[in-house]
């Protein structure tokens, strides 16, 4: 294609959305993520509720997650490999990291665990969610001011799940936290105060991820069936231009090493 042609008609980006799971307000999040990304003709985006379609995957030029326990087949967390070695850039999002299970049994009754049973996954992504605190405001500090991402970035306060992760290979991060509060309710929380990751890039050759542990959600159906109602509608960091800043300017960073691109 010619150059004036390519001025007049510019490619198209594929993207896929995963957008699914539990316990969040699945349906906020997917229509705050697909009116963003409307806002470039250029993108198409085809939208699923896990990773199952892996020919979708493979095809797409872009990849945005927004999930809680989805956890993908193994095949399609090799497709996913291939697809980050290749170029593929992944924005993933909030509870895209986690594998919960709520045990009845034993002497952590009652408790959510965070099984290993996605190495290749969360290795992926870089991080694991193991725990968070009750929902309370916190402060996030900006740990790269020269990047791009998060250039002319100040720290901001944000009332959010804040994410205990367990940390997987070469982290470039670039949001961070300080936490002094123990999990709750979880069986990996008596270790989890420190610095923690709120966003970060991990390369994966001509690839990479781009993670934001930011962005809770839940309306009132959204815990059912272990509860029938939830008294409030949660937006947390969706409540924050800031976040919607960080949601554009990591779309338009995976967008710019689409392969279509160049």
């Amino acid at each position: 294609m010619s150059d004036d042609a390519t001025e007049s008609h510019p490619p198209r980006i594929d993207c896929v959305l995963v957008c699914g799971g539990v316990w969040h307000d699945m349906d906020f999040a997917r229509l705050e993520l697909l009116k963003l990304l409307a806002e470039d003709p250029r993108v198409r985006t085809r939208v699923f509720e896990d990773y199952e379609n892996i020919a979708a995957i493979e095809a797409a030029d872009i990849l945005i997650t927004y999930t809680c326990d989805v956890t993908p087949s193994l095949k399609a967390q090799e497709a996913l490999r291939s697809w980050l070695q290749a170029g593929g850039r992944w924005y993933a999002l909030h509870g895209t990291n986690s594998v919960l299970r709520f045990l009845t049994e034993g002497p952590n009754k009652d408790l959510w665990d965070a099984p290993r049973w996605a190495p290749l996954m969360m290795d992926l992504l870089g991080s694991q969610f193991i725990s968070h605190p009750p929902i309370a405001p916190y402060t996030v500090t900006v740990a790269d001011h020269d990047h791009p991402l998060t250039q002319g970035i100040e720290a901001f306060d944000t009332t959010d799940e804040l994410y205990h992760l367990e940390c997987h290979g070469d982290l470039h991060v670039l949001l961070e936290t300080e936490c002094t509060e123990p999990g709750t309710g979880f069986v990996e929380a008596a270790d989890a105060p420190g610095t923690h990751p709120v966003m970060y890039i991990k390369a994966h050759g001509k690839g990479a991820v781009l993670y934001n542990t930011l962005g809770h959600c839940r309306g009132h159906y959204d815990l059912q069936p272990m509860l029938d109602w939830w008294p409030t509608v949660d937006r947390c960091a969706w409540d924050l231009p800031v976040f919607y800043d960080l949601l554009r300017r990591g779309i338009g960073w995976i967008k710019d090493r689409a392969p279509n691109q160049g």
